[in-house]
C-alpha cells in the first residue's frame, strides 16, 4: 500500500501546493515554447523541488499537450511512464550515492551525448547536487554549459552555497520556499475527504504547524494519525502520535498577562506543570506568539512574512488577546520571558523565574502608568507655583520632580544638579555611554523633552539608537522621578573638553560646594590652561569614548 504522500502526490502544476512564485515562470515558458536548457531547484527539503521537476519533464514531453498549454495531460505513454519512473529519457540521479567524477561521467555526460529514445526532450533530474564532488562539479560545467540541444538539466539542492558560482551561473535559479500552515491544512483536509476521513480542522492545523512548513512531514503524520485513529480520528488518538500543542494555554497565559492577573497567571503554569508539559518549550510557544504580536502592531504585513503561522481558529484568539496589549508593553512581557527562560537552566524550582516573571509582568505593568496620567502635576503645581519666589522650596530633593513639567528654570537647574548621577548610573549599564555623555551638554527642557547637544555627528547617531535611547531615558526616570524623552542635537561651537557637570556648578549659586572641584578635574578642563590648547583634551576624550592608548 503506498504511502498518502505517494500516493497523492501533485501530477501537474495546479496540483502542487504554494510556489506559485516558481510555477508562473515555469508554465508561461512551457507555452511560449521557451524553454531554458538548465534549472537550479533550491529550498528546504519537502518542499516541492523533486516534484515540480518531474512535472516540468513530464510537460515538456507530453504527447497530446496542446502548444498554448503548459499542463501534462497525464494520459498519454510518455506521461504514464515518467509518472510510473520508467522513462528511459528522464534519467533521475541521486548526487547523495553518486559523488564522484566517474558517475558524472558516465550517467551524465555519456548518456546526455545520446539522443532521446521516444521523448522530445531528455530530461536529467540530479537531487542534492551540492553532494558532488570538486572534481565533479567541474566535469559537469561543460556539459551544462553546452548542452546538446534535446537535453535539459534540472538541479534540486537543499543547500545552494555549497553549488559552486560557475554552475549557478548557468542556470534558473528558483528558490522554492517553506509552504504555509493554511496551505498544508488545506491539503490534508483534501486528503481526509478523498479517503473518507472524519478529523477536526484543528488537528489538521496542528498537524501543519508541527510540520513546520515540509509538506512530506505532514501527509507522513496524517498517515500515521489515520493508521491509528482509522476513519473518524478523535483527539485523544491524534494526541498518541501528535504532541500536546499548547497554543491555547500560550493564548490564555497572554490573556491573563495582558490584564494584569498574577494569581491566575501562576495558577496556569503549575497547572501544566502537573501536566508534565515541557515548561521550556511553552514558554518559547507564548514568545513566539507575542512576536506575532509585536509585528502585527508594527506593521501587519510584517507578521504575515515573519511572524508565526498559526491556523485560523487561533488567529483569531492572538487577535483577539492582543487587542489588551500595546507595543511598549509586549516588548516588556517578552524581555521578562526570555530572562526567565534563560535562568530555567540554574533554577532548582524550574517553573519558579516563570512565576517571578508574571510577578514583575503584572505588577512593573500597573506601576509604570502612575507617571504618566496628568492629574498628579495639577495637584502639586499650584503650591509650587505660589510658592515659587521662595528658594528654600526649590532646594527640596523631593519637590522638583514633581513640579518639574510645570515650571522650566528650575527642571533645567535640577537636571544639571544631578547629572553626575545619571553618568554614574548610566557608566553601571554601558561603560563607554557614560563618556559620550560627558561631552554632551543638556540643555532646554520643554515639558518632558530634555534637549542634549553634541559637537560630533557620530555621538549624536550613537544616542539616537532605540536600545541606547531607551536606556538613557530609563536612567533619568531613575535619577529625577518623572519620565523624560530625549532629543540628541548638533552644536558645532560646543567644546567637548567641557564637561557640562562641571560647568554647571561653575555658574550654580553654591561655590562652598565641595564637589564642584572633583567633577571638574573629572572633566579634565585643566590641561587647556596649561598651554596644550584643546588638542590634548579632545585626544584623551577620544580614548575615553572609543578605548585605547597612544602609542608613541
Amino acid at each position: 500500500m503506498a504511502t498518502l504522500y505517494r500516493k497523492y502526490r501533485p501530477q501537474n502544476f495546479a496540483e502542487v501546493v504554494g510556489q506559485n512564485h516558481i510555477k508562473v515562470i515555469l508554465q508561461h515558458e512551457i507555452e511560449t515554447d521557451k524553454i531554458a536548457h538548465a534549472y537550479l531547484f533550491c529550498g528546504p527539503r519537502a518542499v516541492g523541488k523533486t516534484t515540480v521537476a518531474r512535472i516540468l519533464a513530464k510537460t515538456v514531453n507530453c504527447l497530446k499537450r496542446p502548444d498554448t498549454k503548459s499542463e501534462p495531460c497525464n494520459d498519454c505513454e510518455i506521461c504514464a511512464d515518467i509518472t510510473a519512473g520508467r522513462s528511459l529519457d528522464v534519467i533521475e540521479i541521486d548526487a547523495a550515492s553518486h559523488t564522484g567524477v566517474e558517475n558524472v561521467r558516465e550517467n551524465v555526460i555519456a548518456n546526455a551525448r545520446v539522443a532521446p529514445s521516444r521523448c522530445r526532450y531528455k530530461v536529467f533530474i540530479i537531487d542534492e547536487v551540492h553532494m558532488l564532488s570538486t572534481s565533479a562539479f567541474n566535469a559537469l560545467l561543460k556539459i551544462i554549459e553546452e548542452p546538446p540541444a534535446p537535453v535539459i538539466f534540472i538541479l534540486c539542492t537543499t543547500e545552494v552555497h555549497k553549488v559552486p558560482n560557475t554552475i549557478i551561473s548557468r542556470c534558473q535559479r528558483f528558490d522554492f520556499k517553506r509552504i504555509s500552515v493554511a496551505e498544508i491544512a488545506k491539503k490534508l483536509l483534501y486528503i481526509a475527504s478523498e479517503e473518507g476521513i472524519a478529523i477536526d480542522k484543528e488537528i489538521l492545523e496542528g498537524i501543519a504547524r508541527l510540520s513546520e512548513g515540509h509538506m512530506r512531514d505532514a501527509e507522513s503524520l496524517l498517515g500515521q494519525v489515520v493508521a491509528i485513529g482509522g476513519k473518524k480520528i478523535t483527539p485523544e488518538e491524534a494526541g498518541l502520535v501528535i504532541p500536546r500543542s499548547d497554543l491555547n494555554e500560550a493564548i490564555a497565559l497572554i490573556g491573563l498577562l495582558s490584564k494584569k492577573d498574577p494569581g491566575a497567571a501562576i495558577e496556569l503554569i503549575n497547572k501544566l506543570m502537573d501536566e508534565g508539559i515541557n515548561l521550556k518549550r511553552f514558554i518559547t510557544d507564548t514568545i513566539e506568539l507575542l512576536r506575532k504580536i509585536m509585528l502585527n502592531k508594527i506593521n501587519p504585513a510584517l507578521a504575515g512574512k515573519l511572524g508565526l503561522v498559526l491556523g485560523e481558529s487561533a488567529e483569531i484568539e492572538v487577535a483577539r488577546v492582543s487587542q489588551g496589549l500595546e507595543t511598549a508593553r509586549t516588548v516588556h512581557i517578552m524581555e521578562k520571558l526570555i530572562a526567565a527562560l534563560n535562568e530555567m537552566k540554574s533554577s532548582f524550582i524550574v517553573q519558579l523565574p516563570v512565576e517571578m516573571a508574571i510577578v514583575e509582568i503584572c505588577q512593573g505593568g500597573t506601576e509604570r502608568p502612575s507617571f504618566v496620567p496628568p492629574p498628579a502635576p495639577p495637584a502639586v503645581h499650584p503650591p509650587f507655583s505660589g510658592a515659587g519666589p521662595a528658594p528654600a522650596r526649590t532646594d527640596t530633593s523631593s519637590a522638583p520632580p514633581a513640579a518639574s513639567p510645570g515650571t522650566q528654570k528650575p527642571d533645567q537647574a535640577a537636571i544639571i544638579d544631578k547629572w553626575h548621577e545619571v553618568l554614574a548610573k548610566v557608566k553601571k549599564y554601558n561603560h563607554s555611554l557614560s563618556f559620550i555623555l560627558r561631552v554632551c551638554q543638556p540643555r532646554d527642557l520643554n515639558g518632558n523633552q530634555l534637549c542634549l547637544a553634541f559637537r560630533y555627528k557620530f555621538h549624536k547617531d550613537r544616542i539616537n539608537e532605540s536600545s541606547i535611547r531607551v536606556l538613557v531615558e530609563k536612567v533619568l526616570r531613575e535619577v529625577y522621578g518623572s519620565p523624560i524623552q530625549i532629543e540628541a542635537v548638533i552644536d558645532e561651537n560646543l567644546v567637548p573638553a567641557a564637561a557640562m557637570p562641571a560647568e554647571a556648578r561653575n555658574t550654580a549659586p553654591a561655590p562652598e560646594e565641595p564637589a564642584a572641584p572633583a567633577d571638574a578635574d573629572k572633566a579634565a578642563p585643566k590641561p587647556e590652561e596649561k598651554g596644550n590648547g584643546g588638542q590634548d583634551n579632545m585626544i584623551d576624550n577620544l580614548l575615553k569614548t572609543f578605548g585605547g592608548k597612544v602609542i608613541k
